[in-house]
C-alpha cells in the first residue's frame, strides 16, 4: 500500500502512527509546526461527529498499514459475529500474518514485515505464505524459512529477541526461532492508537 508523506498524515491526524514518527525529532518537528501555522486570534475550528470518526478511521488504518476498503472489510467482518465488536475487530487485525511478524520481532517496522512476508520469507505450519493480511489461528506455528535464516535480514534477529517483550497470545521458541499461536489476540483498546468505539460509530451511521 502506498501511504505517502508520513510525516504529514501522521500530524494530521494528530497520532504517531508510523515507526518514523515515534521519535523526538519528529515531536520537535510536530511542536515547531503547530507553533508556526496558528493564526493569532483565531482558535481552530472543532471537526464534526463525522470528522472526528473519519479521523479514527484514518489512524486505525494508517496503524496497520491496510487500505480503506481491506479496513472497511475487516470491520464488516466483526459486526457480522457475535461477541464484543471492538475486540473481534482488533482481532482481526492482529492476526494479520504481517502483524505477527512485527509483534513476534522478526521485523522491526511494519512495512517490513509486510515485505518479509510477500517475498517468501516467512512460514506458517512449515508452508510458505506469501499474502501478508492471511489470518493465524490459535496453534499455527509461524517460522523463517530455512533459506532465509542467514540472510542480513535476519543478522540481528537474536539480539531482538532477548530483548523482546512478546504479547501474551505468542508463544516463542528461541532456538528454532518460530513463534506460536498460543491464544486469541488480546490488546488493549488503551494500547492502540486510536479509538475502537469511535471507528464502529462512524461505520454505524
Amino acid at each position: 500500500m502506498i501511504i505517502g508523506p508520513k510525516y504529514k498524515i501522521a500530524r494530521r491526524l494528530g497520532a504517531n502512527i508510523f515507526e518514523k514518527t515515534q521519535t523526538q525529532k519528529f515531536a520537535i518537528r510536530s511542536e515547531q509546526k503547530a507553533g508556526g501555522g496558528r493564526t493569532m486570534g483565531k482558535k481552530p475550528r472543532a471537526k464534526s461527529d463525522f470528522g472526528l470518526g473519519m479521523i479514527e478511521k484514518q489512524k486505525a488504518r494508517y496503524s496497520y498499514g491496510i487500505t480503506s476498503k481491506q479496513f472497511t472489510n475487516y470491520v464488516q467482518k466483526a459486526t457480522e459475529k457475535k461477541g464484543n465488536t471492538a475486540d473481534i475487530l482488533t482481532g482481526l487485525l492482529e492476526s494479520r500474518l504481517d502483524n505477527v511478524a512485527l509483534r513476534a520481532g522478526y521485523a522491526t517496522t511494519r512495512q517490513a514485515a509486510r515485505q518479509m512476508t510477500s517475498h517468501g520469507h516467512l512460514t506458517v505450519n512449515g508452508q510458505i505464505v506469501t499474502i501478508p493480511s492471511y489470518h493465524v489461528k490459535v496453534g499455527d506455528v509461524i517460522g523463517i524459512r530455512e533459506g532465509s535464516k542467514k540472510k542480513v535480514l535476519f543478522s540481528t534477529l537474536d539480539e531482538r529477541l532477548k530483548t523482546l517483550k512478546l504479547p501474551a497470545w505468542l508463544k516463542l521458541n528461541f532456538e528454532k526461532k518460530e513463534v506460536k499461536i498460543d491464544g486469541n489476540p488480546n490488546i488493549l483498546h488503551s494500547e492502540l492508537m486510536f479509538n475502537v468505539g469511535a471507528v464502529l460509530e462512524f461505520y454505524s451511521r
